[in-house]
């Protein structure tokens, strides 16, 4: 009786903590982030090139080449690889940095500006020409399109935007589906727990077990759209640069942590009413009539 009891508040408090971080993690912004400071010192620094009258850029990857000390081939492989990688041309540089990438942070309601990465942008948001956040649309509008692009793009493009739209409205929808049914098994296991019902426990167990494979398709769906967005098509329009570093943000972490403790509730729930000592049947002697010796 005592570990039913034991295994039953051990449920009810990881479930409770389980709520507590997904409810982070649907409150605050960080489940994406990039860091564009590195792509915009570059971009700074190829735009400050000479431009006088006569003057003509090389670049050093145009220059003849040079004795390197001897190396084997297959070092000379690697290295003149990783020269290319890191060394874009001078026309793809220049076609990167007519886009304008920001230091971002991004959660399941807006998007912001990460705050002290960018001067120019700070002194933008405080004379308020720039929103510091601009609300997520869960709602299809179309984005501005250059005229020139042909048919078929134009199609695949808006096509994509339905998809990275049907994308967000499942995440969004099934972690609020996940965190409204944690809430309503962990009320009914605390009544359970209250009055030593064994079949309200079972069934809260049930509900967590529930929530967590919401939160799973949730997430699953939170990530998938992510890669679908930095794989669309063309790359020239919405590729991230490849000095551009972006990843998952500590909200993301929270939600992935309140999955595994929701999980765990719903496993010690479940185990718990198989704890019960085993109900004997008692036996009633009959009654004796009068008369009867």
């Amino acid at each position: 009786m005592a570990a039913m009891r034991t295994l039953t508040v051990a449920g009810l408090l990881l479930a409770f903590c389980a709520l507590g971080l997904i409810a982070v993690a649907i409150g605050t912004d960080n489940w994406y982030q990039t860091d564009a400071r590195r792509h915009r010192k570059r971009c700074k620094n190829f735009s400050n090139k000479r431009n006088d009258p006569g003057y003509i850029y090389i670049s050093n990857n145009n220059l003849p080449l040079r004795m390197l000390p001897k190396e084997s081939n297959a070092e000379r492989k690697v290295l003149l690889r990783a020269k290319r990688h890191f060394l874009p041309p001078a026309p793809a540089m220049e076609s990167l940095c007519n886009r304008h990438f920001n230091s971002t942070i991004t959660g399941l309601w807006r998007k912001c500006h990460r705050e002290g990465y960018d001067q120019e942008t700070e002194d933008l948001i405080f004379k308020g020409l720039v929103p510091r956040c601009t609300p997520i649309k869960y709602y299809y509008s179309s984005s501005a399109l250059p005229r020139n692009l042909p048919i078929n793009l134009t199609k695949t493009i808006r096509q994509d935007e339905w998809h990275a739209l049907h994308l967000q409205r499942m995440t969004v929808s099934f972690i609020g589906m996940a965190i409204s049914i944690i809430l309503f098994g962990w009320i009914i296991g605390l009544l359970g727990c209250c009055k030593e019902h064994d079949l309200m426990q079972y069934v809260a167990g049930l509900l967590f077990l529930m929530g967590g494979t919401c939160c799973i398709i949730s997430l699953c769906t939170c990530v998938a759209g992510i890669n679908f967005e930095l794989s669309r098509y063309p790359r020239y329009m919405f590729g991230i640069p490849e000095d551009i570093s972006h990843g998952y943000g500590w909200s993301m972490f929270c939600a992935w942590a309140g999955l595994g403790l929701t999980l765990l509730a719903g496993f010690l729930c479940t185990l718990a009413p198989s704890l019960y000592p085993p109900h004997t049947p008692v036996a009633h002697k009959p009654r004796q009539e009068n008369g009867c010796v």
